[in-house]
């Protein structure tokens, strides 16, 4: 669970990693892997200044929502269990860039801190996923900039019982018809739930921040209490993998309601985007290309995760099902993909600016300035994104 997306043509590339899962090596280091040369004509990720390994800090377990990174590795991808990683030659058309790649877990690999904090505590991290909000709650003192957007709208949402409360359709609706003494639940300082506040969509009586990622309470309730979750996992997980529940959830998403952050965003620390244009520029295409091909055909990276969630042994449970619904949903409604233009991974300025004017006074009140005068450029740019590709 989170503390804390019309198929398109089967893509060229892609049958090199068909058998990746399977032949996916243990090992106790991610570093023994030599980068391969570039193919000739490919893209050369060494040439545009790349790192000799390209790590990716995610904020999270392995997951479909992370498939398009898993997607750049080639065949014979080595897993690191005692790291939580994996590593391997990156990949872009079925071919070699000359540079690695090292994708890490998040949340209980790193102590569940930000991955945010972790760039700044780590400078061999290249990119790392930040959500909007955290980027401009931490633009003072540990600033990013985005770079790549893999979800065009959130999946965080609010749910609840269909049955309980048939007449919601929205959390505004839910605000004003939950029970007497019931309460939506979610993850403490998350900081959409003051928005949800502030703004009067729910009340600070109705909220609850004790949620610890269980169905316990929502179960215990009957469906009474709302809680939060993911859009493209808990509705499957409640209704095929809950026993206690077993029947389906409705919800709204956060982006929906009126908070368009753009999550897991692809970012660098902000005082090295200067030194990894060159990187990139070159880089930044190949990451659309994976997204784009990762939803072509997920099955072979999809069994990937569930190796890795294996491997890792984290608590995190993760079951095909899961995965099939996960890249479904991301697809079908839109959670991850274009938007209103033919390009994916771009990022609309008017949503950044939303998110800086609804959350820089919420985190004044809460004690924590972000820089002054931010603007949309100083947290998000669209310079390094080939128009040219999108999913069809």
């Amino acid at each position: 669970m989170h503390k804390r997306t019309k198929r398109v043509a089967f893509a060229s590339g892609l049958a090199v990693i068909s058998m990746l899962a399977l032949a996916a090596c243990s090992s106790g280091s991610t570093t023994s892997t030599p980068a391969a040369s570039a193919a000739a004509g490919g893209v050369d990720l060494a040439a545009a200044g790349c790192p000799a390994t390209v790590v990716i800090q995610t904020d999270w377990n392995p997951e479909a929502e992370h498939g398009h990174l898993y997607q750049l590795l080639g065949p014979n991808p080595v897993i690191d269990a005692n790291k939580k990683s994996v590593s391997g030659p990156l990949y872009a058309n079925g071919a070699p860039t000359g540079v690695n790649v090292e994708i890490r877990s998040g949340g209980p690999a790193i102590g569940f801190q930000t991955v945010t904090s972790q760039m700044y505590a780590d400078n061999s991290i290249t990119l790392g996923y930040v959500t909007t909000d955290e980027a401009v709650q931490l633009s003072a003192d540990q600033p990013t900039t985005a770079v790549f957007a893999p979800l065009d709208k959130t999946p965080l949402m609010i749910m609840w019982d269909p049955a309980t409360y048939p007449n919601v359709k929205t959390i505004a609706d839910l605000g004003k018809q939950l029970q007497p003494g019931k309460v939506i639940r979610y993850f403490g300082g998350s900081a959409y739930m003051d928005y949800l506040t502030s703004s009067g969509i729910l009340s600070k009586s109705q909220v609850d921040g004790s949620y610890d990622g269980t169905p316990a309470s929502f179960v215990a309730d009957q469906g009474a209490s709302g809680q939060q979750g993911f859009a493209s996992a808990e509705p499957y997980q409640y209704q095929y993998e809950v026993p206690a529940w077993g029947k389906a959830v409705n919800y709204q998403t956060l982006n929906d309601a009126g908070y368009p952050v753009y999550a897991s965003a692809v970012s660098v620390r902000s005082g090295d985007l200067t030194s990894l244009s060159g990187c990139l520029t070159k880089l930044v295409p190949v990451l659309q290309q994976a997204e784009v091909d990762y939803f072509a055909n997920p099955e072979p990276v999809n069994s990937l995760i569930l190796n890795l969630v294996t491997q890792f042994n984290t608590g995190w449970v993760y079951s095909q099902g899961m995965a099939d619904y996960s890249d479904k949903t991301m697809a079908d409604q839109g959670l991850a993909g274009n938007g209103d233009n033919s390009t994916i991974g771009d990022m609309d300025t008017a949503r950044v600016q939303k998110i800086i004017d609804i959350d820089t006074p919420l985190y004044a009140a809460n004690g924590k300035a972000v820089k002054a005068g931010l603007t949309p450029a100083d947290i998000a740019t669209n310079q390094f994104i080939d128009t040219s590709i999108g999913m069809k």
